[in-house]
């Protein structure tokens, strides 16, 4: 699994995670992850957000910024699970949601409204928890189904529909595992790495657990942009 930003570019378990018996560790991961390889992509990833964020402090109203982008990252996230719209509908649907009409446009505006909610909570809290994302994929999926509760969730292969990972089955599981990474996220105590390397082991490990029924890859990349925020 390949997670970039930016010019920040780590692969994790690629082989492991297409592996049926992968068994998915508990974090903080017990080998070195900080190698010499990863460690050279860490200065110029965190130069470019120290741009961005400079970038982002000479706007006088930041909502300005926040807004846009939240409808940009909400229209590119949703085309990467084929929820295809346009900036049209979207800028429209800001304006006037009792007008939208297209299935599409209205997964990409949860999107926008769970990322707005997460954005909100962390700004406020400081810290992202479980229970946090639980909310953000209420929003997102809108219903209130929760961790995967009925065994039988298996990632295919979509040419061949062969089996290509089967994540944890039962709840007790996924609740343990989905804690630990609260844990992980939160307190940095556990583990000294880099932000932008614990990143991509975050995502890695919220991918491999697939907690919910749907909205796994949209909800995973909505959990990126808040660790950053949080950090």
């Amino acid at each position: 699994m390949a997670i970039k930003y930016h010019n920040l570019s780590l692969r994790f378990f690629s082989k492991p995670l297409m592996i049926n018996k992968y068994k998915i560790p508990s974090l903080p991961l017990a080998q070195d992850v900080e190698t010499k390889a990863v460690l050279k992509r860490l200065a110029p990833a965190h130069r470019r957000l120290a741009e961005l964020k400079g970038v982002a402090r000479t706007i006088p109203n930041e909502q300005i910024l926040i807004n846009t982008l939240t409808l940009q990252e909400a229209k590119d996230s949703s085309a990467i699970e084929n929820i295809i719209t346009t900036h049209d509908e979207l800028f429209k649907a800001e304006l006037f949601i009792e007008s939208l009409t297209s299935p599409a446009a209205k997964e990409v505006q949860n999107y926008a409204n769970a990322l707005r909610r997460g954005f909100e909570l962390v700004r406020r809290n400081k810290i992202l928890t479980d229970n946090h994302i639980l909310g953000i994929q209420e929003i997102l999926e809108q219903n209130k189904a929760g961790y995967r509760r009925v065994p039988g969730t298996e990632l295919k292969n979509q040419q061949t529909g062969e089996t290509v990972y089967k994540p944890p089955q039962d709840y007790d599981t996924i609740n343990r595992l989905m804690q630990n990474l609260s844990d992980f996220i939160n307190d940095d105590s556990l583990s000294d790495i880099d932000p932008l390397v614990k990143i991509a082991i975050i995502h890695h490990q919220f991918e491999s657990i697939h907690p919910f029924y749907d909205g796994n890859g949209r909800t995973g990349r909505i959990i990126n942009i808040l660790y950053l925020v949080t950090k």
